[in-house]
C-alpha cells in the first residue's frame, strides 16, 4: 500500500492550493482527481481569463447558514496575499469592475502557476483517479482504481454539483455523510432563472436583449446588467440574485435604475407630443423592451392623448417589473453550489473537523457561497491555505 502525509481529493483551486502549501512545510502531498486535466473551473472562468479574486472580502458577500465563519480564513489569507503571488509569477491582471480582478491573458496562468507550484514543492499530482472507498484506519485509507493509499491527513476539496459536464459530482457530501457529518441543503446558485412557458411566450422576441437593472428578491438587491435568454433571464445581477431567489417567489426588476420615467415622459409630451408612447419610452430604453413594457402597462397611443395616470402605470411597469421564475436552469449552468458541509462540523481557523482529526474540507464543498466576482476563487484559496497550514 502507497502511503504519504497529506492526500488531498479534487485538484482544483482549493484542493491544489493546499496541497502546495502542506507541501512547502515539507509534508510528502499527493494530489487525486478523477478529471483528466487540473483545474478546470480556473480555465474556464471569467471568459477564459479567471476572476481570481475581489478586492473586497466582506461578510454580506458570503452566503452559509454561518456568514461569519469564513471570515478566520479570510483574514489570514486575503487577496492581496494572492495577488502578490501572480506578481511573482509574472501573472499581469486589471481591475474590471467592483472589485473584480482578472488576468490579463488565459487563465491557463493560473493553472500552470498551481501545477508548477507543485511540482516545485515535491507534491505528486495524479489526474484519471476514480475514488472507490474511503476508510479511516490509523489515518484514513483511500480505494482507488489504481489501489490503496493510507494518509495522516486527508483534504477534501472535491467541489459541489454545478457544472457537471466538466465532471462535478456529490462526492464531498457523501464522504461527509460517511463521516456522520450535517450537509446543508444544496442547490444551484449564479445561475440563470427559468420562465415557464406563457412567460416565454411574451419575453422571447428579447432574447438577447441587455439593460443595466435594480434586480431585488426580498430584501436582497443588485445593480448590475441584465440579459433575456431564449429560456428566461441571466445576467450578473440575475446570476446574483439567484442565490437569494426561492421557487415560488417573485423578482423585482428596475428596468432603468436612475431614471425618472415619468418626468421624461411629461417633458417629451410637451415637446414632441405626436410621438407614439413606446417609441418616445424607446429614447430610454431598448426598443424591443419599450414594447414590452407599454404592451404590460397596457398604455398605447400618442403621447398628447395619454394622461398622467397612464404614464405613473407605464412607469410602474418599468420601475417596478414583478417575474415569478419556475426554476433555475440548474447544475448544468450554475457558477456554483449553494450549501454544503455544515460549517458547525468545521474548525474556522483550520477547516478540520472537529470530531475526525486529519480530516479537512475546503473550498465549495463547505457551505460557504460567495457572490460572483471572484468571491468564491478567494474562498478557494483562503480555505485552501489555511488547511494547507496544519494538516
Amino acid at each position: 500500500m502507497e502511503t504519504t502525509d497529506v492526500l488531498i481529493l479534487g485538484a482544483g483551486a482549493a484542493g491544489m492550493f493546499a496541497g502546495i502549501e502542506a507541501g512547502r512545510r515539507g509534508r510528502r502531498v499527493m494530489v487525486l482527481d478523477h478529471a483528466k486535466t487540473p483545474g478546470e473551473k480556473i480555465r474556464i472562468s471569467g471568459g477564459g481569463r479567471c476572476n481570481f479574486t475581489n478586492l473586497s472580502t466582506a461578510p454580506e458577500a458570503f452566503l452559509s447558514q454561518n456568514p461569519r465563519f469564513a471570515l478566520s480564513a479570510l483574514r489570514r489569507y486575503r487577496p492581496a496575499d494572492f495577488i502578490a503571488r501572480l506578481d511573482r509569477a509574472g501573472i499581469a491582471w486589471h481591475e474590471k469592475t467592483l472589485g473584480q480582478l482578472f488576468c490579463d491573458g488565459k487563465a491557463t496562468q493560473v493553472v500552470r502557476m498551481l501545477t508548477d507550484d507543485l511540482r516545485d514543492c515535491g507534491a505528486e499530482l495524479r489526474l484519471g483517479v476514480e475514488i472507490d472507498a474511503i476508510r479511516h484506519d490509523a489515518g484514513f485509507v483511500v480505494e482507488t482504481g489504481g489501489g490503496a493509499i493510507r494518509a495522516q491527513s486527508l483534504i477534501v476539496a472535491t467541489g459541489g454539483k454545478s457544472i457537471p459536464k466538466m465532471g462535478a459530482t456529490g462526492l464531498g457530501y457523501r464522504i461527509a455523510e460517511s463521516f456522520g457529518l450535517p450537509v446543508t441543503e444544496t442547490r444551484p446558485a449564479l445561475v440563470p432563472l427559468a420562465f415557464a412557458e406563457q412567460d416565454l411566450a411574451r419575453t422571447a422576441l428579447m432574447a438577447g436583449v441587455a439593460v443595466q437593472a435594480r434586480v431585488r428578491a426580498g430584501r436582497t438587491g443588485f445593480d448590475e446588467a441584465l440579459l433575456f435568454t431564449h429560456r428566461g433571464l441571466s445576467g450578473p445581477a440575475i446570476l446574483q440574485i439567484s442565490s437569494y431567489w426561492r421557487e415560488g417567489t417573485p423578482v423585482s426588476i428596475d428596468l432603468a435604475p436612475g431614471a425618472d420615467i415619468v418626468a421624461r415622459l411629461k417633458a417629451m409630451r410637451s415637446e414632441a407630443g405626436r410621438v407614439a408612447v413606446h417609441n418616445a419610452l424607446a429614447r430610454l430604453l431598448p426598443e424591443k423592451l419599450a414594447v414590452f413594457a407599454t404592451e404590460n402597462a397596457g398604455v398605447a397611443g400618442r403621447l398628447a392623448d395619454l394622461n398622467n395616470a397612464s404614464l405613473e402605470r407605464l412607469a410602474q411597469a418599468v420601475k417596478e417589473w414583478e417575474v415569478r421564475p419556475v426554476a433555475t436552469e440548474g447544475y448544468r449552468t450554475a457558477e456554483v453550489t449553494l450549501g454544503g458541509i455544515s460549517t458547525e462540523a468545521l474548525e474556522a481557523r483550520t477547516m478540520a473537523v472537529k470530531s475526525v482529526p486529519g480530516l479537512y474540507f475546503i473550498g465549495e464543498v463547505v457551505d460557504v457561497t460567495g457572490w460572483l466576482g471572484g468571491y468564491n476563487f478567494q474562498w478557494a484559496w483562503s480555505s485552501g491555505w489555511a488547511a494547507g497550514q496544519v494538516a
